[in-house]
């Protein structure tokens, strides 16, 4: 069974400001300047007559707020920062989002294994990078890129099968909205650990699986 107490340990972590119309390009621009990661302007979030929409305007939207704007969006990013700012002027609204497969890979888990994960990899002093929450109820785990391809058999050399597992490897040609972009109404994506000096150098997905790995298992063994 998972453990309640590491869960809040974890997770009470301090959060980010909330996103404010006009205020994410100092967002991108810091990720772009900072960390040398690619940026890209998605959706945003309109606000009429009480009612918060994304800009797409689909009813069913599944990501208000924070999803890319077009389908052929991979030749859009940019690791400029002059650049950031010029696509933000166009859509000061936009959020963040940010591609994976080019500076960095992401796992992406469950908040409950993902917080089971980090306490236990933090009281072991793993190398970590930085790590991200959402209102959706999952975490994103920094590696270095490149990495995603190996994640289905680095899962079943720890014992798991990637199919019963709530793990996923996000790589080439995809992406993850940014702090502190909003999704919809359920709130802002947060930094756990936010990206600093200390966690510039991405660890190698070999060195969080163990924990990753058991602690995605073990939640699939208690939702059985």
């Amino acid at each position: 069974m998972i453990n309640v107490e590491e869960k809040i340990s974890v997770t009470s972590a301090p959060g980010v400001p909330q996103q404010r119309d006009g205020g994410m390009v100092d967002h991108a621009v810091r990720y772009a300047d900072e960390r040398h990661w690619d940026v890209l302007p998605g959706t945003w979030l309109e606000y009429a007559d009480g009612v918060t929409r994304c800009s797409c305007a689909l009813p069913a939207c599944d990501a208000p707020g924070a999803h890319a704007t077009r389908t052929n969006w991979v030749g859009h990013a940019t690791g400029s920062a002059t650049s950031a700012r010029r696509m933000w002027a166009k859509e000061p609204r936009a959020c963040v989002l940010l591609p994976t497969g080019r500076t960095f890979d992401i796992i992406e888990v469950s908040e409950t294994a993902g917080c089971l994960a980090l306490a236990r990899m933090e009281r072991m002093d793993t190398n970590l990078g930085p790590v991200a929450s959402t209102p959706l109820g999952r975490m994103y785990f920094f590696v270095l890129a490149g990495n995603a391809p190996k994640v289905p058999a680095l899962v079943r050399q720890h014992g798991w099968s990637p199919e019963a597992i709530d793990l996923i490897a996000r790589g080439e040609g995809e992406y993850v909205p940014a702090p502190p972009t909003r999704i919809g109404v359920r709130g802002s994506v947060q930094w756990v650990r936010r990206p600093t000096d200390a966690n510039r150098w991405l660890p190698d997905v070999d060195e969080l699986m163990p924990q990753l790995a058991y602690a995605c298992g073990q939640e699939s063994r208690f939702r059985r």
